[in-house]
């Protein structure tokens, strides 16, 4: 499942990426074979840490599996 991380909420990726002209046609991120299509990777700090992404309007997108 993917969603947007801001300093203080979990945001669901509709709530953003609905207006975003790089969202697919159902307003979601364009999510790949378990990449980002409109970001690119952050490096993980710890092992346990879900992958996150930069998405190309600045916000950090996690997949929590």
């Amino acid at each position: 499942m993917l969603v947007i991380l801001t300093e203080e909420q979990i945001l669901s990726p509709t709530q953003v990426c609905q207006s975003c002209l790089l969202a697919d046609s159902k307003g979601q991120p364009r999510w790949r074979r378990g990449k980002l299509g409109c970001g690119h990777a952050i490096r993980k700090l710890t092992p346990h840490q879900p992958e996150q992404y930069e998405c190309e309007m600045g916000f950090r997108i996690a997949n929590l599996e």
